[in-house]
């Protein structure tokens, strides 16, 4: 039965997508079995830059993408744990890393595409619940035969394709264009994301002849690789400067080296074109070369190129908003692990303002200073931009496929910064309020009282302390005695209660003056100590170590 070519057409969008979803399946799966020790790896290993190369190209083997690596080093340079020299050198090699694994993929093993897909469901299906790398090495193995899967397919159209007229046609006018043949393979890769996946496609239809017009394959390849850079280049355009400079360096290397090759087309081309090898292995013989001499070529002006993107890409001389979020870095979310340690280093940075707003307000109503109540109050909009942030970022995070344990740290951050945001409101709206009116009026505590509620306060600032520590080590020890401290304050706040009620009937003129404003305070320390307290409340549930009620 004839294929039609609306038929065709589908067949080959729907082959191409399948492609991309296998590489994207087998890359995740291996970010998020290995991505936390390929991340460590590369930081650990750059202090020479053939090293840093030869390990850029280690992490895009095994990523199976040159973007995933440039994104990983582009944070690292944001962080300031990579130099742009480093980072240079790391994408020098990433390109290469990325143009190899072509070759396995190239390899006639595409009718074994079943048993990778087999393999994969029963390695995922095993280890579903027991081990995270046995479940990722399952997706690997289904990203994998979906890859092959989707190779067959289009191998089969290929032969289809070859037979089109209109085909033929527009392949040959593009063939004596070698410019706009550049370009739409750039695009190409650009939009799809993965040099490999295009790769991959031209290489199938360049074996089914559909390709064979002129050196039209050659310039695609040439194509692929100028578009390769783009989306690290795009991805890093609102990063800091660090990493936009490595992006841009990685996009100058490949420009120029597509530049010179094409413009030396005439040499090389016919050379390579009368070779005794199959099409497709031409092409990916091809790519392989051009990154090797990229890296040859290049790793000796790494410095020099640092310092071009360096001026062109200054780094930002204006003084950094000191509480506007630092660590939630979007590229560390294909490594969930990862991903959620920069979410706890960006809640303790909110843990931070909330315990200077609860500091300053002692020292406002110790000293009397209304400025200083109005400096609080401006803190709590800092409370807000770090809660906002921390949270959009946990939500698109769990947009994606999270282990049990991955999804229970997840619950703990929204919890622990929601009773953060809330107990800067306590602070903002409430006990700034106390302080300010207890400042208007003029009245001062007595002795006593004042000494109570800086008991007080030197209390609750060590459940802060208390806190910050169950959040970042979860340890059920710690969590139950963050619990029982929270029974102490009840019972620290009611003695003192009691003491002020006893000074009242005694009479005491400061006592009596200062009464509402003694209660609202010790109340509203009382609700911060338990916004803080809240952080125990997830750990020791997981553990089982929480009754279903607290009634007798």
């Amino acid at each position: 039965m004839e294929t039609s070519g609306t038929e065709l057409l589908i067949k080959i969008a729907g082959s191409a997508a399948l492609l991309l979803w296998g590489a994207r399946m087998a890359r995740t799966g291996m970010v998020r079995s290995f991505g936390a020790d390929i991340r460590n790896f590369l930081v650990k290993s750059t202090t020479n830059r053939f090293i840093a190369a030869l390990m850029g190209l280690g992490a895009a083997t095994m990523l199976q993408s040159s973007t995933a690596v440039a994104l990983l080093t582009t944070s690292f340079a944001s962080a300031g744990l990579l130099t742009a020299s480093a980072g240079l050198a790391i994408m020098l090699g990433a390109d290469l890393g990325s143009a190899l694994i072509a070759q396995f993929f190239s390899l006639n093993i595409k009718g074994l595409w079943p048993l990778f897909m087999f393999a994969g469901y029963i390695l995922h299906s095993i280890f579903e619940h027991r081990s995270l790398k046995g479940k990722q090495s399952g997706r690997i193995l289904m990203g994998l035969g979906l890859i092959f899967l989707s190779l067959s397919v289009l191998s089969s159209a290929g032969e289809v394709l070859r037979q089109s007229q209109i085909i033929a046609e527009i392949l040959a006018a593009m063939g004596n264009e070698p410019l706009i043949a550049i370009l739409v393979a750039a695009v190409l890769t650009w939009v799809a994301h993965s040099s490999l996946a295009v790769l991959l496609l031209i290489s199938v239809l360049a074996t089914g002849g559909v390709l064979d017009h002129g050196f039209l394959a050659f310039y695609l390849v040439l194509g692929i690789n100028a578009g390769a850079a783009w989306p690290a280049f795009t991805l890093t355009l609102s990063e800091p400067p660090a990493a936009r400079q490595i992006a841009l360096g990685n996009l100058f290397f490949r420009i120029v080296g597509v530049i010179l090759a094409a413009y030396l087309s005439s040499r090389w081309m016919p050379f390579l074109a009368a070779w005794d090898m199959e099409a497709g292995q031409k092409l990916i013989f091809l790519h392989i070369g051009f990154n090797a001499l990229l890296l040859v070529i290049f790793i000796t002006s790494i410095e020099g190129m640092a310092r071009l993107t360096a001026s062109l890409v200054p780094a930002d001389t204006k003084a950094e908003d000191e509480w506007t979020p630092r660590y939630l870095d979007p590229s560390a979310q294909e490594v969930p692990t990862i991903a959620l340690t920069m979410v706890a280093r960006e809640t303790l940075r909110m843990v931070d303002v909330v315990e200077i707003m609860l500091q300053r307000s002692m020292d406002a109503l110790k000293n009397n200073d209304a400025t200083l109540c109005d400096e609080t109050h401006a803190l709590d909009y800092r409370v807000d931009v770090l809660y906002e942030a921390i949270k959009f970022y946990v939500t698109d995070l769990t947009r994606a496929e999270l282990e049990k344990e991955e999804g229970r740290r997840a619950f703990e951050v929204i919890s622990f910064t929601t009773n953060l945001e809330n107990a800067g409101d306590v602070i903002d709206r409430s006990l700034l309020g106390t302080i300010s009116k207890k400042i208007k009026t003029r009245r001062d505590f007595s002795e006593e009282g004042f000494a109570e509620l800086e008991e007080m306060y030197d209390y609750l600032r060590e459940t802060v302390h208390l806190a910050s520590n169950v959040f970042m080590e979860r340890t059920v020890e710690n969590a139950r005695a963050l619990l029982e401290r929270k029974k102490q304050f009840r019972e620290i706040e009611k003695k003192s209660t009691d003491r002020h009620h006893a000074r009242l009937r005694s009479g005491e003129t400061k006592t009596i003056e200062t009464s509402a404003y003694h209660l609202d305070i010790l109340r509203d320390f009382k609700r911060i100590n338990s916004h803080f307290a809240s952080v125990a409340y997830p750990i020791l549930e997981a553990a089982g170590e929480l009754r279903d009620s607290r009634l007798k």
